[in-house]
């Protein structure tokens, strides 16, 4: 199998397994480098490949017995692709992590104000009413009843504009984040998401699907537990929350 190597745009090899394991055992490569071989679809750093370990062996790899001369000649090129270590990136503060999560809310208010754009005088008089005595009531049964009555007063239509909002709002950070892993948000205060191993791009299931669509469902439904164990786990010296440690990420300055 042979496997080329690619570093700041910059491509070398072909290498076999054994000569890639011997350049990663005395970190001529790094797991942050790129790496492709016959079979794969696109190129993929090292460390993902690898899941961490400075060794290499993909599925159904079998070692040759005996040394070739062709492989002994490459051996001696593997100088070619010693490259400087590259210095761990620095991770985001807790401050700046809060600021960006602040951003990011703030995109959503619009969805609670867009009911209102929908309702007559009188409805909006009605609906006053109604969360007036919603905070005056005790009662859990006249909770739920008021409740109800005011989610009655707000018509399809607005409800229809507040999930196309929402499916709007959630494509955006979507593509955002599947581009430079950055939300809005996290675009403003100069942090981005990265793999916590390799310090690369991570894809969108991880990215998008694992921190954020999972945990804003998560969140609304045990709010305020959920936020606080949350963003407890920022508090380690990996300053990486419950989000990042499922989605394997870190936050770091951009």
């Amino acid at each position: 199998m042979q496997i080329y190597l690619a570093r700041n745009n910059q491509q070398a090899g072909p290498y076999t397994i054994e000569q890639l394991n011997q350049m990663l055992a005395s970190q001529q490569v790094l797991l942050t480098d790129l790496a492709w071989h016959q079979g794969m679809t696109e190129w993929k750093a090292l460390g993902e490949l690898t899941q961490g370990q400075l060794v290499y062996t993909p599925v159904g790899y079998v070692a040759p017995s005996i040394t070739t001369p062709e492989s002994h000649h490459q051996n001696n090129t593997i100088q070619n692709v010693r490259v400087e270590k590259k210095a761990p990136q620095e991770l985001a503060s807790f401050g700046s992590r809060i600021s960006a999560k602040f951003l990011d809310l703030l995109l959503w208010l619009p969805a609670a104000a867009i009911p209102s754009f929908f309702l007559e005088p009188n409805q909006i008089t009605q609906l006053n009413a109604l969360q007036q005595k919603m905070q005056n009531s005790t009662n859990s049964n006249q909770m739920v009843q008021y409740q109800q009555e005011l989610l009655n007063l707000i018509p399809v239509e607005a409800w229809q504009s507040v999930f196309f909002y929402i499916i709007i709002m959630l494509a955006v950070q979507a593509f955002f984040l599947a581009k430079s892993g950055q939300s809005l948000g996290k675009k403003i205060a100069k942090i981005k998401i990265v793999d916590a191993n390799t310090d690369e791009k991570v894809n969108l299931t991880r990215v998008f699907l694992v921190r954020s669509v999972i945990f804003i469902f998560l969140n609304m439904i045990f709010m305020p537990f959920i936020t606080i164990i949350d963003h407890a786990f920022a508090l380690s010296s990996k300053r990486q929350t419950l989000h990042d440690k499922l989605a394997r990420t870190k936050v770091i300055k951009q």
